[in-house]
């Protein structure tokens, strides 16, 4: 008697199977291939190690969307900078490189330069002038020409008006006897340190300025200032009416130039000279000059149009200090003002101050970058850059002459300092030394032409 069972067999999935059987006896007795209950081992281990891997994907992924979630602020932050950067370049995508605005502009500036030259010419007609002019009207029959087509590239023009314009300052800039007080213009060497010592308040104020009254006729008073409050304001500077008493650390006494280190007319950086017993300074925390004359203790301002700011182009890349934006100096024959600006694309400008009226009388553009450079100084209307060598070495490298408009990079001057960072470097026409503010130290040198 033959009886059909029902098995259930799982290979892969559940199905049933149909085994025959005899009945012998009392007995049921078939023959059953038990291998279809083998356990698929081989199976069960490759799926468990798709699955591992599977979690450890998941794993991974879930950290990157935590840190792309923690950056996202940043992200977003980021390209809102850039975004607001390259807006001003929008016109770039709709009507080209050339645009009537942009042209204007140009006309307008040549405008400007013709008129102050023609001035000049009229005042004192000479080859120069004559030479400018013809320039002048050949730029803008130029510029004309642009109007029509593109056959001349707008930053090839900006930066021909941009030589222009300096030779047009450097034309009507020239005292009679300039050259006379200067006539041998770029200094060949700088000596070892003749000074040095310790700013006189604490090690750890690292920026700051210091030296000696620069103008010609003033008497022998040295002074020091220190930014005291996070290394960017200050409000008062320390007065000495001796070299003696400067080196002792005595006799000396500390001039308020503002109420605090957060009033309107406190400093802002370490850009300070003393010129004819009055403070130079960039004010807080605006692209303004202040003056504060120590005896009559007035305070006068003056814009510095375009100027960069709060740590928007402060000198060098290397062991620097903060908030050097604005740089004031002081030679044999004016006041002078070493930013950068945005237009310049944070290449250096240098405006003439009158320090009497306080006002901008003439500036020039260079090509340095801002933040290529440690420190800059003037001597005989010429601009000296220098930059980072090592720890202990620096070195001039750059000089741009406002007389003639040349620029000239081929200087190689190097001087010693004791501490990587500078915070101040200025000449004075007094005694022909450099004075150097390195971190706390205050270091003097001696030029040579």
């Amino acid at each position: 008697m033959f009886v059909f069972l029902l098995l259930l067999a799982f290979i892969g999935t559940v199905e049933a199977q149909r085994v025959p059987g005899q009945q012998k006896t009392d007995s049921c007795l078939c023959k059953i291939n038990s291998s279809i209950w083998t356990f698929p081992t081989l199976q069960f281990m490759e799926v468990t190690r798709q699955v591992q891997i599977c979690e450890d994907k998941l794993n991974e992924f879930e950290e990157k969307l935590r840190n792309t979630n923690a950056e996202l602020p940043m992200m977003e932050a980021t390209l809102q900078n850039i975004s607001a950067r390259l807006k001003t370049f929008g016109y770039l995508h709709t009507s080209g490189l050339y645009s009537a605005l942009h042209l204007r502009q140009l006309n307008q500036e040549l405008e400007d330069i013709h008129q102050s030259v023609n001035e000049t010419h009229m005042q004192n007609s000479n080859k120069e002038t004559h030479n400018l002019l013809s320039e002048l009207n050949k730029a803008k029959n130029d510029v004309q020409r642009m109007y029509k087509d593109d056959f001349f590239n707008l930053e090839t023009m900006k930066k021909r008006l941009r030589d222009l314009n300096n030779r047009a300052q450097s034309c009507k800039t020239i005292p009679n006897d300039f050259r006379s007080t200067c006539h041998q213009r770029i200094m060949t060497r700088i000596s070892s340190p003749s000074i040095t010592k310790l700013n006189s308040i604490s090690k750890s104020y690292i920026s700051g300025a210091w030296g000696r009254d620069a103008q010609l006729s003033s008497k022998k008073r040295y002074w020091e200032h220190c930014l005291v409050s996070g290394h960017k304001y200050g409000n008062t500077i320390r007065m000495y009416n001796s070299y003696e008493d400067f080196m002792a650390n005595r006799n000396y006494k500390d001039e308020q130039i503002a109420s605090s280190y957060s009033d309107k007319n406190a400093v802002q950086g370490s850009g300070t000279i003393l010129y004819d017993n009055t403070v130079f300074y960039q004010c807080y925390s605006t692209a303004e000059i202040c003056s504060f004359n120590i005896t009559t203790k007035v305070t006068k301002r003056v814009k510095l149009d375009g100027a960069g700011i709060d740590n928007k182009f402060p000198f060098c890349y290397y062991s620097c200090r903060d908030w050097t934006d604005i740089d004031l100096e002081a030679d044999q024959d004016a006041m002078w003002v070493i930013y950068a600006t945005e237009e310049n694309h944070g290449n250096i400008v240098v405006s003439r101050l009158d320090p009497l009226a306080l006002n901008i009388t003439h500036t020039w553009k260079t090509q340095l970058f801002k933040r290529s450079v440690t420190s800059t100084f003037m001597m005989c209307g010429v601009l000296y850059a220098t930059r980072f060598v090592n720890t202990y070495q620096e070195e001039v490298f750059y000089a741009f002459d406002t007389t003639t408009g040349q620029e000239i990079n081929t200087l190689s001057l190097p001087f010693e300092k004791v501490s990587a960072g500078i915070a101040n470097l200025n000449y004075n026409p007094v005694d022909g030394k450099l004075y150097l503010y390195n971190d706390a130290y205050l270091l003097a040198y001696d030029t040579f032409f």
